[in-house]
């Protein structure tokens, strides 16, 4: 069976930024056709649950409070990596938006909910190494 990552918290593992999580139903039925591997970049980062949002500034990403968690960030998205080439992964399904996981938008760092067209530090990574990330939106397209 093919295995694919995918973000925690679409599968309902609360590792989102406020503690919830991002559960989308559609998960469940990819159980049927693929062995999933699922990912949270910022808490195997090493960043908490909860924490303070953050958003991708240049090359850096910053907390709503100013604290520079690129380390935790990249850190997370080597993980994620390491994960895909250890199974063999040629696709990810990623939560979009997310400055780890966003693969057609992020918010532009200024926390003023204003999306820009970039993708978030581990979907460019992914997509750097050929892995082929898509959005929550378009699960319907692996099923």
């Amino acid at each position: 069976m093919e295995k694919i990552l995918v973000s925690g918290c679409l599968a309902g593992f609360n590792t989102k930024y406020n503690g919830k999580n991002n559960y989308n139903s559609l998960i469940e039925e990819l159980k049927e056709k693929y062995e999933l591997i699922y990912i949270c970049p910022e808490v195997d980062g090493g960043l908490s649950i909860p924490r303070d949002p953050s958003e991708r500034v240049l090359d850096k990403v910053i907390s709503i409070n100013g604290k520079d968690v690129t380390k935790e960030y990249s850190l997370g998205a080597k993980i994620a990596l390491d994960k895909a080439l250890k199974n063999n992964i040629k696709i990810a399904i990623l939560k979009d938006g997310s400055p780890s996981c966003g693969s057609t938008y992020i918010y532009d760092g200024t926390f003023s909910h204003k999306k820009i067209n970039k993708q978030g530090v581990t979907a460019e990574l992914l997509i750097k190494h050929g892995i082929k990330v898509y959005t929550e939106e378009e699960i319907i397209k692996l099923l």
